[in-house]
């Protein structure tokens, strides 16, 4: 409450808001972090099957090598009247891991990055500026302008009950969403809009998308000369040393990477054909804080270790182990719920209507008194142990059980101590 008092919504990011969980006995704030623990202020530690910072721990938290390396750079002067030299180092290793790319550009926030991608795109085809898009790719006004055609249009793609109080209203009718796995609807959308000239996509979050749809968006791309934009933010690195977008067989002509790039140190980029990054050259792309020191030296060193240890094969044996373990819990109890297929980000879906959040919620309430942070995702960190994900299956087990028991009998409601979770923003 006393956050709420100076912090209007109570805090600076909607996934991290206690209501979205349990709000009224979910911890909200941590003290310290390391590895996949969490200690609260009321030093109770926490193990996280949730978020993990919302997926930018990718090593996990306060990685020792990491935190060297970054403690001897600020000591040597974060930002100057010059440059850092990392920064030109990064841009090289990116470009190094992204073939048939000739330009890269950095911001601090994967919104930040996602407008530079926008504007870059844009400035190419300058007479084709609507833009289709499939996913969650931010908070500014491109984006959050597609709900001014109506409030409804990222239901599918975000959340419900977003609003477009202060979005520029002639942005009205020029950004088009389309579901994942359907290029029906996006066919449709570009010849209906002529004026599209872009298109943005999640190489992955829930699940892979299609073979199929990956080859009809690429030949869609192609054919009506639309610039393609992969948003890695959430895969990127996950599924490889790079973008998920080179397994999955996107051809983009920009790629966005965010989150897992840092390790929690904030970094983005966007790494693009040559053509559309001269842009940058012309339209004015510029931030203060987008050249300090610690985001390049944290991305170099945290690509370093990932590929060192091949953090992405750690992240899809747990991601099986998981899967496999949910699975199982499921059928055994009869439980109407599915798994989704991309395991760096492996999700239980519920099946059962208005009663999703009342599952989930007891869900967490019951894991939070096993010292358990959980929702229906798990971002899977390196720093995640089979060891440790047997105990979490296994308290899982004990408390699907009983949601099982508590729905045939149909009072799974009364058994709630908490508020009931929310995916609404109006609510919060």
């Amino acid at each position: 409450m006393e956050a709420k008092k100076v912090i209007p919504g109570g805090n600076s990011i909607l996934s991290k808001r206690p209501e979205r969980y349990s709000g009224k006995i979910w911890p909200t704030y941590f003290k310290k972090a390391k590895g996949c623990e969490v200690w609260d202020l009321e030093n109770n530690k926490f193990y996280d099957f949730a978020q993990m910072a919302i997926g930018a721990s990718i090593l996990g938290y306060s990685n020792e090598d990491l935190n060297k390396y970054i403690k001897k750079k600020i000591d040597l002067g974060i930002t100057t009247t010059l440059n850092s030299f990392e920064e030109v180092d990064l841009a090289k290793k990116l470009l190094k891991l992204n073939p048939g790319f000739r330009g890269v550009k950095f911001a601090r926030s994967g919104g930040e990055a996602m407008s530079v991608a926008i504007r870059l795109a844009r400035s190419v085809n300058d007479n084709r500026q609507e833009i289709a898009f499939s996913g969650y790719h931010g908070w500014f006004d491109w984006y959050l302008a597609t709900n001014l055609q109506t409030k409804k249009n990222l239901n599918e793609h975000l959340l419900p009950g977003l609003d477009t109080l202060g979005v520029d209203k002639k942005l009205k009718g020029s950004i088009h969403p389309f579901s994942y796995n359907n290029t029906s609807e996006l066919s449709k959308l570009i010849k209906k809009n002529k004026k599209i000239g872009v298109v943005v996509i999640e190489s992955a979050r829930y699940d892979y998308p299609e073979k199929n749809f990956v080859h009809k968006v690429n030949k869609i791309c192609k054919q009506n000369n639309l610039i393609l934009i992969c948003d890695e933010i959430t895969s990127g690195f996950r599924v490889s040393n790079t973008g998920a977008y080179r397994k999955i067989g996107f051809r983009p002509d920009l790629v966005v990477y965010g989150k897992g790039l840092g390790n929690g140190f904030p970094i983005t980029a966007v790494v693009g054909k040559k053509k559309i990054m001269n842009a940058a050259k012309i339209s004015f792309i510029s931030s203060s804080n987008w050249s300090e020191r610690v985001g390049f030296c944290a991305a170099l060193k945290t690509i370093e270790l990932i590929e060192n240890k091949k953090v992405w094969k750690h992240i899809d044996l747990i991601g099986k182990q998981i899967k496999k373990g949910w699975q199982e819990i499921f059928e055994k109890y009869d439980l109407d719920i599915s798994v989704s297929n991309f395991l760096p980000l492996v999700t239980m879906k519920l099946n059962y209507g208005n009663k999703n959040n009342l599952i989930l919620t007891y869900f967490i309430q019951e894991m939070l008194k096993r010292n358990f942070l959980v929702s229906a995702s798990v971002y899977i960190s390196y720093s995640h142990t089979k060891k440790l994900v047997e105990r979490y299956l296994l308290e899982s087990d004990k408390v699907f059980k009983k949601i099982a028991y508590l729905l045939k009998e149909k009072n799974i409601k009364k058994e709630i101590n908490t508020n009931i979770r929310s995916e609404s923003f109006k609510r919060l």
